[in-house]
């Protein structure tokens, strides 16, 4: 996809995707995408793009973070023709697990995967629906470096560029699509 087509989805989509003021907590906007989900035109698009952008990066898992991460991840993983590892939050998942504690804008978290989700010399490409501060994104990562896995590329849809997130986050390449 050329520069100018990213741009015309990108446009797109954020006239689709809505702000909620004051969710989580008061002074935060948050972007729902869920109206780009129920837009099965959109979302296909959205989906299409992404894998675009690593199709030839030898991507072997894609790893989505809860929750809607998870929703995004799944398609393009299918895309891709990779595997799919869900990150989910501190006593989610059955198995044995790895952890890893971040701060969000609003707080501070802890997600876990399972101890045997990547193997040494994957590549994952880490997807999400915003970059913030990059804290999660930052965790996520240096779980699956830990397991021996090369973080190849990190998908955001949305960037809120005004936060700083790429700074906890150098040296790996991200990539998205909608920034603010």
């Amino acid at each position: 996809m050329t520069q100018a087509a990213a741009e015309t989805l990108s446009s797109k989509l954020k006239t689709i995707i809505r702000d909620v003021p004051d969710f989580p907590k008061k002074g935060i906007v948050f972007k729902d995408i869920t109206p780009l989900l129920a837009d099965q035109a959109a979302f296909a698009g959205m989906v299409k793009h992404f894998a675009g952008q690593f199709s030839k990066a030898g991507i072997t898992k894609v790893l989505g973070i809860e929750a809607r991460g998870f929703l995004l991840a799944a398609p393009i993983a299918m895309e891709l023709g990779a595997g799919l590892i869900p990150v989910r939050k501190k006593g989610k998942l059955p198995y044995k697990t790895v952890a890893a504690s971040y701060a969000l804008e609003y707080g501070t978290d802890t997600l876990e995967m399972h101890a045997d989700a990547v193997k040494p010399g994957e590549k994952v490409l880490i997807v999400d629906d915003v970059l913030a501060t990059g804290g999660t994104a930052g965790a996520v990562c240096s779980l699956v470096e830990k397991l021996g896995g090369e973080v190849t590329g990190i998908a955001m849809l949305i960037e809120l560029e005004f936060l700083n997130g790429r700074a906890k986050l150098a040296g790996r390449p991200i990539y998205s699509l909608i920034k603010y």
